[in-house]
């Protein structure tokens, strides 16, 4: 069984979204951001697993940066 927390969560949206769920009192506001928040997190969860996997290390992308950096500046001619 679930225990359910009660937190309070200001929302900052642009005034035409705010306008237009107005126009839906049918819409569920809690329901649809905490379904955004569950996947939200599945898909860290799994961005989280390939990282924990990954053999891929900060010099590894040290290096690709340089490369990439290096490849840009001979395209614009400073190399």
């Amino acid at each position: 069984m679930y225990a359910h927390v009660y937190i309070n969560i200001t929302l900052a949206i642009p005034e035409d979204l705010k306008q237009e769920l107005q126009n839906h009192d049918e819409v569920n506001l809690s329901a649809v951001i905490r379904r955004a928040l569950q996947e939200h997190l599945r898909k860290l969860r799994i961005v989280e697993a390939i990282a924990n996997k990954s053999k891929f290390t900060q010099k590894d992308a040290d290096e690709i940066a340089r490369k990439i950096k290096r490849e840009m500046a001979k395209e614009q001619g400073l190399l």
